[in-house]
């Protein structure tokens, strides 16, 4: 799979139209690496000039910020900020909410402008171009529910990007009774992902699965890697696994171009 850096790119005197942050989840997590791949089908697909940072890419400190770390965070964008003024980056797309978030609304302060889209909003703009087209015959039919990720939704407003996308492929898209403004959270946000739960008698990534499972879906969509985990373990723990698959939604969009 091709997928040239910033450096690259810059050797040969090009500048990309995106970079795509990776992200931590995005680059080390085993299942959330599937995420990755499916995006960066998606973009070759839509022949979409693009680069990574590859090494040069660090946390983005959105987890220092949130754990109450602010001179860790601080550190972090500082140096992250430096390496992409550096390449003079202009658009930054990424699949995780966490770091979409972080570089719109937290980055900009310390210096770091950027124009920033998360993958769904970026996969719509392509579909509104004509860049990309989406083949609604694959999962024609199918049960889907979409869980809104906290730092998609209620931290930034974006509700209608990625059920546009789902609405696109022919689905059967059925909401939980608890979505857009009124979710609930799948409890890794906010650096819960890194810490033992509260006490209580049932895990909340469990009673989000129970949201989605009142829907009967086959198929439950995210828009972030962690969402996807937290919702794949609660899959596990309601014994559904085999009878409903969690996908990102630039999963669903590959598999309905059979990339």
């Amino acid at each position: 799979m091709n997928v040239p850096t910033m450096a690259e790119m810059m050797a040969q005197g090009k500048q990309p139209e995106i970079l795509f942050w990776v992200g931590a989840a995005g680059s080390y997590d085993d299942r959330a690496k599937k995420i990755t791949r499916a995006f960066v089908k998606i973009l070759h697909k839509a022949n979409v000039d693009f680069a990574v940072l590859g090494t040069e890419e660090s946390s983005t400190g959105d987890v220092a910020k949130r754990a109450g770390n602010e001179f860790l965070f601080q550190m972090q964008a500082m140096m992250n900020i430096e390496v992409l003024n550096a390449y003079e980056v202009k658009t930054i797309v990424t699949a995780d909410p966490h770091s979409f978030n972080t570089f719109k609304n937290e980055y900009p302060e310390l210096g770091g402008k950027y124009e920033v889209y998360h993958h769904t909003q970026y996969i719509q703009k392509l579909i509104d171009e004509g860049r990309l087209s989406v083949n609604d015959t694959v999962l024609n039919g199918k049960r889907v529910t979409y869980h809104d990720p906290c730092y998609l939704g209620r931290a930034n407003g974006e509700y209608e990007s990625p059920r546009t996308i789902i609405r696109k492929m022919g689905v059967n898209l059925t909401e939980m009774k608890r979505h857009k403004a009124t979710a609930l959270c799948c409890g890794a946000g906010g650096a819960q992902m890194f810490k033992d739960a509260e006490k209580g008698d049932k895990e909340i990534n469990v009673l989000r699965t129970e949201d989605a499972l009142e829907t009967k879906p086959q198929i439950i969509a995210t828009g972030c890697p962690y969402c996807n985990t937290m919702m794949t373990d609660g899959i596990k723990a309601t014994n559904n696994e085999g009878t409903v698959e969690v996908m990102d939604i630039a999963e669903l969009i590959a598999k309905s171009q059979n990339l």
